[in-house]
């Protein structure tokens, strides 16, 4: 029974996005080191292990922790925060840890504060522009190596990037021109350093690029996280169907207005987060809503969109022929615009299996 916000999660639907993914990368012969981040829980972290996999990625060493219990290989994708040594000395001690370097500096502080082995790629700038080293900076890149070449505790495991430009493509032609950009800038690095580190790992992840991409020559490793539940973002980009959407929120209705063809929802930007999508039939949507059935949910419901959110209000635009079919004390559900945010806030699934799980510091 729905009372308060619910993140509902249909773990056919998710099961298949991983399966999916799974069978690709073994398709192409590439590693799948899939990102927690998006589903941050113990328990959907398993249903990966279904499908053979045994190395995962996060987005912060206070993530690394969560896994460590049931997952012995992590790197975490995210530029190394030296403030946070100590953290990643206990999780070296018990892990094979892989960090992001992508400055001397950092390099020098960890080879002098290391009490354990760890692993690090070079977090390359291949198109994104938020951060790592631009791939014609071979100064910078050479400069780290040298001063990792002086240290066993600092193996140099190889060059990774996030293309996550992508995320602004509006068709499958520019993500498939990004992804080659990227898979371009990382062979040719592979090129140059491949005979004084002949087992360097080429590793990128994006789910736009995963999800849409055949072609993977060169790479090892991929990282696409957004794909276990995908969303509408993913969806306008050509990534997903709208059947792949493994979440929606459920959110009990509070008021109706005829007048203007809005009903109010409990289910705010503190739930959805405020990720937004732009067109020219709708303006700014938040969300859109879907059909309720006995076990999951089923079509979009044209018309039927979330126009705005405060903290804890939704107002959603409904048809003139459509607003008859709602009451107050029922709920809607709503797919959402980025799925990663929205599951960050809930930190909890009900599941279409009468579930519930509980995601890292979950309440």
């Amino acid at each position: 029974m729905i009372h308060v916000p619910s993140l509902i999660l249909d773990v056919d639907k998710c099961k298949k996005n991983i399966r999916d993914m799974a069978l690709k990368a073994k398709e192409h012969k590439v590693t799948f080191r899939p990102h927690f981040k998006t589903h941050q829980s113990l328990e959907i972290g398993r249903w990966f292990k279904e499908h053979g996999v045994n190395k995962i990625t996060v987005s912060s060493l206070e993530m690394a922790e969560y896994f460590l219990p049931e997952w012995k290989d992590i790197t975490v994708a995210f530029p190394t925060n030296i403030l946070e040594i100590e953290r990643i000395n206990r999780l070296a001690e018990k892990i094979q840890l892989n960090l992001l370097i992508e400055s001397a500096e950092t390099a020098k502080f960890l080879i002098e504060n290391l009490t354990n082995p760890v692993g690090f790629f070079i977090k390359i700038d291949a198109g994104y522009h938020r951060t790592g080293v631009q791939p014609k900076d071979g100064n910078i890149i050479d400069d780290i190596l040298k001063i990792s070449e002086v240290s066993a505790k600092l193996i140099f495991k190889g060059f990774l990037s996030h293309s996550g430009h992508t995320y602004k493509c509006q068709n499958k032609a520019d993500v498939l021109d990004i992804h080659q950009r990227c898979m371009n800038t990382l062979v040719e690095l592979k090129e140059k350093y491949k005979n004084e580190y002949s087992n360097l790992i080429l590793s990128l992840g994006d789910t736009p690029s995963c999800s849409i991409a055949e072609d993977f020559e060169g790479i090892d490793e991929i990282r696409p996280g957004n794909f276990v539940f995908y969303d509408l973002m993913q969806n306008k980009i050509g990534s997903n169907a709208i059947d792949h959407i493994a979440v929606a929120l459920a959110c009990p209705i509070v008021a109706i207005h005829d007048d203007r063809n809005e009903i109010v929802v409990y289910g705010g930007g503190v739930h959805f987060s405020k990720e937004r999508l732009e067109n020219e039939k709708e303006g700014t949507i938040y969300g859109r809503i879907v059909e309720k059935n006995e076990n999951s949910w089923g079509d979009l419901i044209p018309d039927t969109v979330i126009k705005s959110l405060s903290q804890e209000h939704g107002i959603i635009s409904v048809s003139d022929d459509q607003i008859k079919n709602y009451s107050i004390g029922d709920y809607i559900l709503a797919l959402p615009i980025h799925s990663c945010m929205t599951a960050n806030l809930m930190k909890r699934y009900k599941t279409t299996d009468g579930k519930d799980i509980l995601m890292m510091n979950s309440w």
